[in-house]
């Protein structure tokens, strides 16, 4: 999927943030830096880890059922399987002493949901003589800003999500339910290299905003109904996104000036996005704008959060950095944001990456309300 150049620059950023730490060995245990840092991923059926130290060369410790796709998709060559049987925070403990890091300083990501309390009393238990560094968040903040190697596969992603958006748009018609939706965008995604067939919300949009996240179930959409199409394929693990209202017949002329209104509203946000603006800047322009304008009483949500990489996680979008008023942080080129919208029953996204100039859209649908 990548380069070695590209993976060289990874672990020159991880090792830096290492020498900042003060680490000698850093554990790598979350699924999406696993997968940034070493090319391979696989879920926590049984707790695994790949180890980075400053010097000399990593190596992955992992069920032994999993050596032969990892010594396949990893730049990483030393690869130590454990059977079934022994303890995977043993088999884990001992990699470390057999690589002469026994009594090293390991840093690692108390924020990771695969350091779990017990696994790391168990380690400490299991390596006395080692030195545990926290390092809050790094699994994330490593990710932050994307490499054009990875801009270019979030492209094919979002070009996944154009076509899948276009094909339900043009086979709407009256009594298709929510599954018929979301069967037609599935099928798009398999055809046109998506990692699964996984869609995301396909719901019969109601109320201000309260459908964003929307039980699915199957509902048929009647002339006049709008439904909610928020699509997240994944290639390569890395995730685009996207969301339209979709109206079989011809929307109210209410519903359509609310569209504009929300459209405009988020062209200024994205092209406010440059390098050196602050997150909460570029949040303002659409929450007080929206709530000047009327379309929402309150306005509560983000209205953008990270994109990049995904694997099997407890989460399902990666908040480590949303547009909030409490946002100070400022954007750097080559983040990438989940852009979102929603208002009197419409929702519009984008995917959006940080440009020298502002906000670049990868998704490309027209961004206004869709019709049969």
């Amino acid at each position: 999927m990548f380069s070695r150049a590209e993976y060289d620059r990874r672990i020159a950023l991880a090792r830096d943030a290492m020498a900042s730490s003060g680490a000698d060995l850093l554990l790598v245990d979350s699924g999406e830096l696993l997968a940034w840092l070493t090319g391979y991923t696989v879920s926590e059926t049984m707790y695994r880890a790949a180890f980075l130290p400053r010097e000399g060369d990593a190596w992955f410790t992992l069920r032994a059922l999993d050596e032969a796709p990892c010594r396949e998709k990893s730049w990483i060559t030393d690869v130590v399987g454990f059977v079934d049987t022994e303890e995977a925070q043993a088999a884990v403990a001992a990699s470390i002493r057999d690589h002469g890091f026994g009594k090293a300083r390991i840093g690692l990501d108390t924020n990771s949901y695969s350091m779990s309390a017990a696994t790391f009393m168990r380690l400490t238990q299991l390596l006395p003589e080692a030195t545990f560094i926290p390092m809050p968040g790094l699994s994330d903040s490593l990710r932050w800003v994307k490499s054009q190697e990875e801009i270019a596969v979030l492209q094919q992603a979002a070009e996944v999500a154009d076509k899948a958006m276009a094909a339900i748009a043009t086979q709407s018609k009256p009594g298709m339910t929510t599954r018929d939706a979301a069967a037609i965008a599935s099928g798009v995604f398999l055809r046109e290299g998506a990692d699964t067939g996984e869609v995301g919300p396909v719901v019969k949009a109601s109320g201000s905003h309260e459908f964003l996240h929307g039980v699915f179930k199957t509902e048929a959409i009647m002339e006049g109904d709008v439904l909610h199409v928020e699509l997240i394929p994944r290639v390569g693990n890395y995730g685009a996104r996207m969301m339209r209202p979709i109206v079989v017949g011809t929307p109210s002329a209410e519903l359509a000036a609310a569209a504009e209104k929300l459209v405009v509203l988020q062209d200024r946000q994205i092209a406010a996005m440059k390098p050196g603006a602050i997150a909460r800047d570029v949040d303002a322009i659409m929450r007080q704008g929206a709530l000047d304008a009327g379309l929402r009483p309150v306005y509560e949500n983000v209205t953008a959060y990270t994109l990049g990489l995904y694997t099997r996680t407890p989460r399902t979008s990666d908040f480590s950095g949303v547009f909030l008023p409490t946002s100070d942080w400022p954007l750097q080129e080559g983040m990438v944001f989940h852009l979102y919208a929603t208002a009197q029953g419409l929702g519009f996204s984008e995917t959006v990456v940080v440009g020298k100039d502002g906000g670049i859209r990868l998704t490309q649908t027209p961004r206004r309300i869709l019709t049969a």
